[in-house]
């Protein structure tokens, strides 16, 4: 009898739920978007509720009919986005701070400027940023009242959106997160794989209000069996980008991905020892199975996809985002007009909280459609910059890119990527790996499939797009893109320096 995994990707704009059989088949699926709460310039916030409810409403919605034959439930989220609860309630003090929220610039300036960037980057391989989870916990407890106190007394608790879900999933019995989210927090002791206790006091974080860390690949919990109708073992839990990583099943050192999402996350497998991440790069965990602790370089682009996403709905000059693949393949050039997306900050390798959005060598003869164009290009160059990056750090040079995520779909933008990166680009036949990998995490954990080799027969590649810029055309492009950044940098600094 064929096993059933449902997976729960519980993203920045949208929750879903799909569930796979053992062949790897997508059976069913089912989305919801949620809103978008923008409260002030920079700052990005989720209702936990709404995640919630579109969460289970999905699940309910993918696993009807099945529920006697789902095996596992696996868990990807958005990453560093950071919510706070009530520990008897259940009710969250304050809005989730969204990954891409900025209002913690200043307590990362202050981090800075007292000389602990070179410990925060040793300990956690991250770069300090507002991006991460751990100021963001600082900010709402300084800001919600009696927070501090309420801490102290142990009535809240933390969790990345793995982590309230995962609460919310077993009746409040399981608080708990995996290594690949821990890492994302920056108060994560990647080589330790504990909480670090210099940073949760740099931060005046009570460490009551942390979950406990287990592995990617084990039972955290069983749901509560009013939910889904009987009790499911949750088994597989990991962040978004690495379950992305993993779904493409690049288990060995030196595999790489690309995820065009909201953001877009380049992920290179770096094998069992922590990475030096260089030249703008993070390291983070991968995953762990069975004991092993799998690292990456990571290269974050905040503003990826959701470009798209802004052009229709807030400077309403596309429809569809599906529109773009047939503007992009009608429109030649972009006049040489450069769009540098730093809508929130921009991350690597430039990592620069206070860049701002920028579209630059406009004339009067510039069009819709090459702004429009520009922006796709954008998305392209943004990944150009952090392979670069990885380039340089490995002394290497990739072969091929994985690639996933749903602007993968549009031909036209897989074909610019490959064209700009000079390099082959494989497109996964099943869109859906971040789900696929956690999927696979859940199911090695309780037997749907034996082993990692398994895993990599079945993946599939829909299309490989091959390069076809001359290297002319291609440097000189990257030329202006590079000048345009440049330009963005520093912008919305307060001190106006």
């Amino acid at each position: 009898m064929a096993q059933y995994v449902l997976s729960l990707d519980q993203g920045t704009t949208s929750s879903r739920a799909l569930l796979f059989d053992d062949k790897c088949r997508l059976l069913r699926s089912a989305k919801q978007e949620f809103r978008q709460i923008f409260p002030c310039p920079g700052w990005v916030e989720h209702d936990p509720t709404a995640i919630w409810s579109t969460q289970i409403r999905t699940a309910k919605q993918a696993a009807a009919n099945y529920t006697n034959k789902i095996a596992a439930i696996g868990v990807t989220n958005q990453r560093e986005t950071t919510i706070v609860w009530d520990r008897r309630s259940g009710k969250p003090i304050h809005n989730a701070i969204v990954w891409q929220d900025r209002r913690t610039a200043s307590i990362i300036d202050d981090l800075v400027s007292r000389g602990h960037s070179p410990y925060i980057r040793r300990t956690t391989g991250l770069i300090p940023d507002a991006y991460f989870s751990g100021p963001k916990i600082k900010w709402i407890l300084e800001h919600v009242p009696k927070a501090k106190k309420r801490a102290r007394d142990g009535d809240l608790l933390f969790g990345t959106v793995d982590s309230y879900l995962i609460w919310k999933l077993t009746g409040g019995r399981v608080h708990a997160t995996d290594p690949s989210n821990a890492s994302r927090t920056m108060i994560f002791d990647i080589k330790r794989r504990s909480w670090d206790p210099r940073l949760l006091d740099l931060l005046e974080i009570h460490a009551d209000m942390l979950p406990e860390v287990k592995s990617s690949s084990e039972i955290f919990g069983y749901t509560d069996a009013k939910l889904l109708g009987r009790e499911i073992p949750i088994s597989g839990v990991v962040g978004d980008q690495q379950a992305a990583l993993f779904g493409q099943a690049g288990f060995e050192k030196g595999a790489a991905k690309n995820t065009y999402g909201t953001g877009c996350f380049i992920l290179l497998n770096a094998g069992d020892r922590p990475p030096t991440p260089r030249f703008g790069l993070i390291s983070t965990i991968a995953w762990s199975f069975k004991d092993r602790t799998s690292y990456a370089l990571e290269g974050s682009v905040f503003i990826g996809g959701a470009v798209i996403q802004w052009l229709r709905d807030r400077l309403r000059i596309i429809e569809k985002a599906s529109d773009t693949e047939q503007i992009g393949r009608g429109t030649p050039d972009s006049g040489g007009v450069f769009f540098v997306p730093a809508l929130t900050g921009i991350g690597a390798p430039y990592w620069d909280m206070y860049a701002r959005g920028l579209i630059i060598g406009i004339t009067r003869d510039t069009t819709r459609n090459q702004i429009i164009r520009a922006a796709l290009e954008s998305i392209c160059l943004q990944t150009v910059d952090v392979l670069e990056a990885m380039t340089k750090t490995t002394g290497g040079r990739l072969r091929s890119l994985k690639v996933d995520g749903g602007a993968s779909v549009n031909n036209f933008l897989m074909q610019l990527q490959a064209d700009l990166l000079g390099l082959p680009i494989e497109r996964s036949a099943i869109a859906e790996t971040t789900a696929l990998g956690a999927a696979f995490l859940a199911g090695l954990a309780v037997g749907v499939w034996d082993d990692l080799h398994k895993l990599k027969d079945l993946r599939r590649v829909d299309r490989v797009f091959r390069p076809a810029m001359t290297a002319n055309v291609r440097a000189e492009m990257r030329r202006g893109w590079k000048r345009a950044v440049q330009r963005a940098l520093d912008w919305a600094r307060p001190d106006g320096a």
